[in-house]
């Protein structure tokens, strides 16, 4: 019988045991903040490396290793040419300055033996005058091959055609088999790593944002990227009284593509907002809360709220829900077991 209530005793002590709180929650106090206030607008996405490659020499396309939509490393070959008639010239150059740099060393030597018997009075001035104009000609002439070698040699180069940049091939304008001339369209492509945004923002905004260049855009899943430089340009649309300004983004993890419109905000000037660290936040289905501490209870409650806009640091802004001087959990996730078992909180500073 004893031994029956010894285990039973254990068995209700286990259990309160879990009832009670293993750690306090973190939690915050809610108070009002300033925080900068912004005007919104629609931007469009476009790539700040966008080009179409054409033919610098001519010939005829022997192969094409890309197409539309495949991802293109700087400096691989996309387009070949045939370069059979490049070959021959860079070889009959060649050829030339061989025979110049032969011609050059024969009037350098007749130079060196008649400046030496110059001096003794051997040959006359007009003599010599003829002699050095030769080895300046030769010299000259020696020059003009080399150049048409290294001509030679960079006509060759472009019958293979690379990319400039990493991108993404957008439009293929030529076949296996045709003839390419210098000019003709081969390849289009833009780069996705370097991207801006276009803006454009009623002339009443514009010496605001020139005082103070600061915004931001949404990017694809919500989050607030901050610009790295902002461009306005100097003149203004007469249809529509509005100034282009660019945002230069910085390098993201993807989803921006050119030609997107994005939401794009400029800070413009402070106001005074309720704010909530955003890991604070949990959406149920439809609804969005966070999770309440009673500070004299210490009970922990989910209250519905209503959210207004992300900030670049992580903070939510408060429409309803929440009252200032209220404490809300930190970690959702042990807010919620902590409803369910009941737990203290200590604030975070």
């Amino acid at each position: 019988m004893c031994r029956l209530r010894n285990s039973f005793l254990s068995l209700l002590l286990a259990g309160i045991s879990v009832l009670q709180p293993v750690s306090a929650l973190e939690s915050k106090k809610l108070q009002i903040i300033e925080v900068p206030r912004d005007f919104m607008l629609d931007g469009v996405v476009e790539a700040v490396n966008k080009s179409t490659i054409a033919a610098q020499t001519g010939g005829q396309i022997t192969e094409i290793d890309f197409d539309v939509d495949d991802y293109v490393e700087k400096g691989q070959v996309i387009v070949r040419l045939k370069d059979s008639q490049q070959t021959a010239a860079l070889t009959a150059a060649q050829a030339q300055l061989k025979q110049a740099e032969t011609a050059f060393k024969d009037a350098r030597d007749t130079f060196d033996r008649a400046e030496q018997v110059f001096e003794k009075g051997a040959i006359s001035e007009a003599d010599m005058d003829k002699i050095t104009a030769a080895l300046k000609t030769a010299e000259a002439a020696r020059d003009a091959a080399a150049a048409g070698v290294e001509q030679a040699r960079e006509q060759l180069g472009y019958t293979k055609i690379t990319a400039p940049y990493n991108g993404i091939v957008t439009e293929r304008h030529v076949q296996v088999g045709e003839v390419a001339a210098p000019g003709t369209p081969l390849m289009s492509g833009i780069s996705l790593e370097e991207l801006r945004v276009n803006v454009d923002v009623p002339q009443s905004l514009i010496p605001v944002i020139r005082e103070n260049p600061r915004g931001y855009v949404i990017g694809p899943k919500g989050q607030p990227i901050m610009a790295e430089e902002i461009t306005i340009f100097p003149y203004a649309d007469e249809s529509s009284n509005t100034f282009r300004v660019r945002l230069e983004l910085p390098e993201t993890e993807g989803g921006f593509f050119p030609g997107m419109y994005v939401k794009t905000g400029f800070i413009i000037g402070m106001e005074k907002l309720l704010l909530v660290p955003g890991s604070a936040v949990v959406n149920r289905s439809e609804v969005t809360g966070v999770y309440v501490i009673d500070e004299e209870t210490g009970k922990v409650s989910l209250r519905y709220i209503r959210t207004g806009r992300l900030f670049p640091d992580g903070n939510i802004s408060i429409l309803s829900g929440l009252n200032p001087g209220e404490t809300i959990a930190l970690d959702p996730i042990e807010a919620g077991v902590a409803a369910k078992r009941g737990s203290g909180a200590k604030e975070d500073e």
